[in-house]
């Protein structure tokens, strides 16, 4: 008996929509992390991309637990030498709530070409106006 995998063009996606709004940021992250692989379809296979296009609204307003906001810290680093720099979740969450958002659903990926993949197919928007109403994202509620 033979296993059955997906074709490339058997593979349905979806345009889904998240609202963000007062969600916690791990949470909603994870749930992304899982409709980009295409984990809640019935056809998922690891080594395929057969997930869905996610929209995520209002970044800038996800919620952090606990004491993060005051001392998560993201690193980034110019690759010259004394070149890391440290900005800490408050600051981000002003400055740049998308990129936050993007580096939490990109740490739940896998680290090879098939999560760069996923990753592409991830939007998201610190406030509630997004560009993609003609492709009619469903809104996704968990």
């Amino acid at each position: 008996m033979k296993t059955w995998t997906p074709r490339e063009g058997e593979v349905d996606r979806k345009w889904l929509l998240i609202d963000a709004k007062d969600m916690v940021l791990g949470r909603v992250a994870s749930e992304t992390a899982r409709l980009l692989r295409g984990k809640h379809k019935p056809q998922f296979a690891t080594h395929m991309d057969s997930g869905d296009f996610v929209v995520v609204i209002n970044a800038a307003k996800v919620r952090l637990t606990g004491k993060k906001l005051q001392q998560k810290t993201y690193y980034r680093h110019s690759f010259y030498p004394g070149g890391l720099k440290s900005t800490k979740a408050e600051k981000m969450i002003k400055d740049k709530p998308e990129r936050m958002f993007w580096l939490a659903v990109r740490g739940m990926l896998p680290k090879n070409s098939l999560g760069r993949a996923q990753l592409k197919k991830l939007k998201v928007y610190s406030g509630d106006q997004h560009p993609h109403e003609a492709q009619q994202p469903q809104v996704h509620r968990f």
